[in-house]
């Protein structure tokens, strides 16, 4: 059986030994006769020729746009040119990976290169250009992506989860004693899924070796969790000189912590702590929405589904407040103009990442098609750009004008009319840009 340490020698290996599909260089194109959603509007744009010069976007207009040689020119034919989408709650490893999987003695490099390396192309082949990892082992699959070595989305890494013992990150087997009793790290922390850490001293070592290896924002676990074994749903985790210590660690190098919690009591001491965005919330009350809304901070939730066909019974148990709380907090928290972001937050469910895009319908209750739309680029990529320049890439995304990042999809068909198309990517993403290059195109 493979050591949690061996499957992450394995991943490194695989990304910096194994080149995969590259895509086109960036090179000037011109996508004519497009149809623009630019991020923020409630309607497209007339008619208009977009020039990508390098990686980002040159200029956009209704006149023709002079083009010599050497100029890829992409006929839309009414089709909507619109932002990559963006995932700000993605788990890139463990999302990729059933803990069976995790676990089973079958497990080999083959399994990690399709599993792993292929879920990243795969992602951004549904259209998410730029995705915001929530926790665990990332920074060697970021680098193989950003040196052109796997296809993937942007990734804003916050490294291993921080959580105190028996805390919502403590994923210790049974048989695994604390280390600071026993001298000896537990699996899931060499594998660098997360740091148990107690203590402001501990906290503030966790979130600097977080920093040390490129964290763009820091994850601390604040309260009780649904996938996890030691931990009640209802709990708060980290006293208030815990949580300002890292708060004070990621202000230092310019970034920001975010707390994964569901109550109104863990959430209302992470605001005061000086966190800046709440992952969750599903349990929370007005009173402290209202109080989240007046300090602007931003909540980054989801729109979970049923319980799923194999998962543990006991998770089953601890997800149902949780399920019955978030059609409540959506409507709540829209009507009180929280700072709202969105993602899907699969973990160990690799059967669910298919769905990723289908998921975004789920907001269609509350939300018109515009403010989803505009939610799933421009609000999401508002958020990333919290880790000011800790950011590792700098420029404006979820957006489509000039000086933007060259994050691009054309959608054959209007998502503002018809939000169905932004489900079904492998059909109606007929191109797909990132960054200047091009990774699909059927329009040839």
């Amino acid at each position: 059986m493979l050591s949690l340490q061996s499957i992450s020698s394995l991943i490194f290996a695989y990304l910096f030994l194994t080149l995969s599909a590259q895509a086109q260089e960036p090179e000037n194109i011109l996508f004519e006769n497009v149809r623009v959603f630019d991020g923020q509007s409630k309607s497209l744009s007339g008619p208009v020729n977009v020039w990508i010069e390098g990686n980002k976007v040159k200029s956009i207009s209704a006149a023709p746009i002079p083009s010599g040689e050497g100029v890829t020119k992409i006929q839309g034919n009414g089709k909507t040119l619109m932002p990559g989408l963006i995932d700000v709650h993605v788990h890139m490893t463990f999302g990729a990976l059933s803990m069976r999987e995790m676990m089973s003695p079958m497990l080999s490099e083959g399994v990690i290169m399709e599993k792993v390396g292929g879920g990243a192309e795969r992602m951004l082949m549904r259209g998410f250009t730029s995705v915001r990892d929530a926790g665990g082992p990332i920074f060697p699959l970021k680098k193989g992506i950003d040196q052109g070595k796997l296809n993937g989305p942007r990734v804003w890494p916050s490294g291993a989860t921080i959580s105190q013992t028996a805390g919502h990150g403590d994923f210790r087997t049974p048989e695994e004693k604390s280390r600071r009793f026993f001298g000896e790290p537990s699996r899931a922390e060499r594998f660098n899924a997360t740091f148990i850490a107690d203590g402001r001293d501990e906290v503030l070592t966790a979130v600097r070796e977080n920093l040390r290896f490129g964290a763009s924002q820091i994850k601390l676990m604040a309260g009780g969790g649904t996938s996890s074994a030691y931990d009640p749903v209802d709990v708060t985790q980290y006293t208030f000189d815990e949580m300002r210590a890292a708060v004070e660690a990621a202000e230092d190098w310019g970034t920001y912590v975010m707390v994964h919690a569901y109550t109104p009591r863990a959430i209302r001491r992470a605001i005061d702590a000086g966190v800046k965005c709440i992952e969750h919330g599903q349990l929370l009350d007005k009173k402290t929405l209202r109080y989240a809304a007046r300090k602007k901070v931003w909540l980054s939730t989801q729109m979970l589904v049923e319980n799923t066909p194999n998962m543990d019974p006991q998770r089953i148990e601890k997800r149902a407040p949780v399920l019955e709380g978030q059609a409540r907090v959506w409507p709540m928290a829209k009507k009180l103009k929280l700072k709202l972001a969105w993602g899907t937050d699969f973990l160990f469910e690799p059967e669910l990442n298919d769905r990723q895009n289908e998921f975004i319908l789920k907001l269609q209750t509350w939300f018109t098609n515009a403010e989803i739309l505009k939610m799933v680029t421009h609000d999401n990529a508002e958020l990333l750009q919290l880790s000011g320049l800790r950011s590792p890439y700098p420029g404006k995304l979820g957006v489509v004008e000039e000086g933007a990042l060259a994050d691009l999809i054309l959608v054959d068909g209007d998502p503002l009319a018809d939000l169905s198309l932004i489900a079904n990517p492998a059909e109606k993403f007929v191109v797909i840009m990132k960054d200047g290059k091009v990774y699909k195109n059927t329009m040839n």
